[in-house]
């Protein structure tokens, strides 16, 4: 994959299964937060599985869309886009009561310094979304950061294990879950939880952050020596096939890689297809941010994009200089200042 049309083409292709999934579900599909990273992808793969399906579904994409052509790219491809600011009571009570919710709307980087605004968008709006869409049933996004830093030995933490928020971010999304959850024992909504960690695509993630520090021999830190990924068009595929998962009181899942990544590994990787030798700095520590998906495998199978595929097209994307997107995944932070 060399173009971003390739990646997109590449992450918005349903499988059998996703298609299957979808056809057992009643309602219609609407995103809350279609405008981030993952929201486009996941968009057009719902509506292209909808439509290779038959399944006579409408996919709706919520956003402000206050710059750019998103809007217009998402409506060509099919999704009826609608803008809001879901803070707005206005805005939020005007959207249209649809049975199947997709929850990512949320705020991570630039919570130090607006903390306020993180807490009002992580764990004040779900009850105001909660509530609106009482009849529904919804995936929430969610993060591993709800979890501690867990020891590398272990294949990191479980949908059972305590949760141990660090930093205010980390805080906040545990908020939002716990909001959630009210809401769903109040109202009896189904839901499911869906802590992802680290999804990539070829224009942002951890392997590509590696990847252009290797290529560009800047030193990489070793302090968080170890981490989860997976492809965001398998991270997205889990999303929409959660929709059939969720319960009251709300389902957990862990969404990630199945391997403990090591960063020193993956960066002598990247420094033997570049042919450079990498730089480090810091020490490995015994713990890092680790989730075990092994029951997101059990309901999904496991992803289809391996870790060694994705390294090799994050190389080739890095050497032909392709498009990335400017928002670090701040993976080496352990304090949870973001």
């Amino acid at each position: 994959m060399l173009t971003v049309q390739e990646v997109e083409n590449a992450m918005a292709t349903p499988t059998k299964a996703l298609i299957d999934d979808l056809a057992q579900l009643d309602g219609d599909i609407l995103i809350l937060g279609v405008g981030g990273k993952m929201g486009p992808s996941l968009a057009k793969l719902a509506q292209k599985a909808v439509v290779q399906g038959g399944l006579g579904k409408k996919v709706y994409g919520v956003s402000r869309f206050s710059s750019g052509s998103l809007q217009q790219e998402l409506e060509a491809a099919g999704i009826e886009t609608i803008a809001a600011d879901l803070l707005k009571d206005e805005d939020l009570l005007s959207l249209p009561n649809v049975k199947n919710i997709i929850y990512m709307a949320g705020n991570k980087f630039g919570t130090t310094g607006n903390e306020h605004f993180t807490w009002a968008m992580n764990a004040f709006l779900p009850g105001r979304v909660a509530e609106k869409f009482a009849n529904s049933r919804i995936v929430v996004f969610s993060t591993g950061n709800v979890y501690p830093l867990t020891s590398v030995r272990t294949g990191g933490a479980k949908e059972t294990d305590a949760v141990g928020p660090v930093g205010e971010y980390a805080q906040s999304c545990l908020g939002r879950e716990r909001v959630f959850t009210h809401f769903s024992h109040k109202n009896k909504t189904p839901m499911l939880l869906f802590r992802l960690n680290y999804a990539i695509d070829m224009r942002y993630g951890v392997l590509l952050e590696i990847a252009k520090k290797v290529n560009q021999n800047e030193p990489i830190d070793l302090s968080m020596g170890h981490a989860n990924v997976i492809w965001q068009g398998d991270a997205n595929r889990m999303a929409l096939q959660s929709l059939l998962h969720c319960n009251t009181p709300p389902s957990m899942l862990n969404i990630t890689g199945p391997e403990t990544v090591s960063i020193k590994r993956l960066a002598e990787q990247f420094g033997e297809l570049f042919q450079q030798k990498p730089v480090f700095v810091g020490e490995e520590q015994d713990t890092a941010l680790l989730s075990n998906a092994a029951e997101a495998f059990r309901l999904f199978g496991y992803p289809y994009v391996s870790l060694q595929e994705m390294i090799e097209w994050t190389a080739t994307w890095v050497i032909n200089d392709g498009e990335t997107i400017n928002k670090p995944t701040h993976f080496q932070e352990r304090k949870g200042a973001y």
